[in-house]
């Protein structure tokens, strides 16, 4: 098992900047990826950001150049710096691990920490 705790959430004005944290503990060797999701009020969970193994990052279009995906395997922790933060960014974020387990992928999901951007 992987447990997950997001932190770094809150309230900030936009174009402000906020910084979250995700703090992995448990079995997490195998693992194939790590990412930051979102999900607003009445929407479907949409990916944020990931970065496999390799130290390589993917972002969603609506977040390049705004947002920057980063770990720190000494700490088993995953960040995401957020900056120049627009209402649309609004959401709970969630954090992501996907482990390889016998040749299966499996994900694990951290609890979520809200962001709220006001205009």
């Amino acid at each position: 098992q992987v447990q997950l705790v997001e932190s770094g959430g809150g309230l900030v004005q936009s174009g402000g900047s906020l910084r979250l944290s995700c703090a992995a503990s448990g079995i997490i060797f195998s693992i194939n990826r790590m990412g930051w999701y979102r999900q607003a009020p009445g929407k479907q969970r949409e990916l944020v950001a990931t970065i496999n193994s390799f130290g390589n990052p993917n972002y969603a279009d609506s977040v390049k150049g705004r947002f920057t995906i980063s770990k720190d395997n000494a700490k088993n922790t995953l960040y995401l710096q957020m900056n120049s933060l627009k209402p649309e960014d609004t959401a709970t974020y969630y954090c992501n691990v996907n482990r390889i387990y016998n040749t299966i992928g499996i994900d694990y999901w951290g609890k979520g920490t809200l962001v709220t951007v006001s205009s």
